[in-house]
């Protein structure tokens, strides 16, 4: 009697516990659902990788993995496709508004590189059927892997209603945009950075890196800020250190990832003209504007990834201004011609600024630094 007595109250205990459970778990959000399938490989044609596979949540939503060209491109799902764009990060995309262009008929966000896609919703569609990237072959087929999953099934039909399924491409729209509302959360943009600490009064600059910061923001020494801010002065908390805007900045073709992906010799990456929204000539090997939020941890550099080191981008820039920068210290040898050589923004006169010191080019490099999220610092001098 006594152990039937015991079974009954552990019983109640456990259906308690299990209610108690029940009511606090958080309920089924698109937000949550995003979460889901963003790490879900399932979603790739050989089921081996996610966007999280070339957007990693640990190393500021960039892809780390190597391949033969180290970690300038992102490798297939296929294990062999190589891609001709370096991943840029995920962090702090939203902030990134819908491709439009402004009065000034300059072109403003979007995503991707060349802002082909207008927003969050828009990217999270393309890799999945990219063949050089998650390789599904269509839109039905991703939606048949999501139907495999009897959680995502009941969640889909919950937020998007019981005929989601009915239509392959309306359940697609309803993954990209859980997708979407995923990158929009707090995750992605923390802003709890030495910068954004040492602008609430908790943190103080090293010397060196308050004269990165007085250099960053001077239109006469530098002109970093030209491209790279956002907000004015003062309330400058939450800057995303990206105007959004295109330019083309002279950067080589990388060679090794063209020598490694089988691109053909004559192939040119146009930038923002490979945008279907964009046909002016002038817009010829412009390439957005990215957030330089965590630029310290998500090497290699520029669009195709072929700077390694972040001094080196600050060198590259300060070549045009100064004639002592003449070879790119990663190789040796003279800067390598621009991929496009026309519409180059560095030779416009605003960009003419007085010449780099080493010491001031240690101290943007410096600053910059200061810029990484504070779950990402332990990358710093890795």
């Amino acid at each position: 009697m006594k152990a039937v007595l015991l079974y009954v109250l552990l019983l109640a205990s456990s259906n308690v516990a299990l209610a108690e459970n029940t009511s606090t778990a958080p309920a089924m959000t698109k937000a949550l659902l995003g979460e889901k399938l963003f790490a879900d490989v399932n979603l790739s044609q050989n089921r081996t990788q996610s966007c999280s596979s070339c957007h990693n949540p640990a190393h500021g939503f960039v892809d780390n993995r190597a391949t033969q060209v180290e970690q300038a491109v992102s490798l297939g799902a296929d294990g062999k496709s190589l891609g001709d764009r370096n991943a840029p990060t995920a962090a702090y995309a939203k902030f990134s508004p819908d491709f439009h262009q402004n009065k000034k008929g300059e072109h403003i966000g979007g995503q991707f590189l060349d802002g082909r896609e207008k927003n969050l919703a828009g990217q999270a569609g393309g890799p999945p059927i990219n063949p050089v990237e998650m390789g599904m072959p269509d839109k039905i087929s991703v939606v048949e892997r999501i139907k495999e999953n009897a959680e995502y099934v009941t969640a889909f039909k919950q937020l998007f209603g019981e005929s989601i399924f009915e239509k392959p491409e309306t359940a697609y729209a309803a993954m990209t945009e859980s997708l979407g509302e995923f990158e929009k959360t707090d995750v992605f943009a923390p802003f709890d950075s030495k910068y954004d600490r040492y602008l609430k009064g908790k943190v103080e600059l090293t010397d060196q890196e308050s004269l990165g910061e007085s250099l960053f923001f001077s239109n006469q020494f530098t002109n970093c800020n030209r491209c790279h801010q956002l907000k004015t002065f003062p309330g400058s908390d939450g800057e995303t250190f990206s105007n959004y805007q295109y330019h083309n900045l002279g950067v080589p073709t990388n060679v090794a990832v063209r020598a490694a992906n089988g691109k053909p010799k004559d192939f040119v990456d146009h930038g923002l003209l490979e945008n279907p929204e964009v046909t002016e000539p002038q817009h010829d090997g412009k390439f957005k504007v990215s957030t330089l939020r965590n630029v310290a941890v998500t090497a290699p550099y520029m669009h195709n990834g072929v700077f390694n080191d972040l001094r080196t981008v600050v060198l590259f820039y300060d070549k045009f201004n100064n004639s002592e920068r003449q070879l790119n210290p990663e190789t040796g040898k003279p800067w390598d011609v621009p991929e496009v050589d026309k519409n180059l923004a560095l030779n416009a006169e605003e960009f003419q600024v007085p010449a780099l010191k080493d010491k001031e080019v240690d101290a943007l490099v410096a600053f910059m630094k200061t810029l990484t999220d504070q779950r990402y610092e332990h990358l710093l001098g890795k």
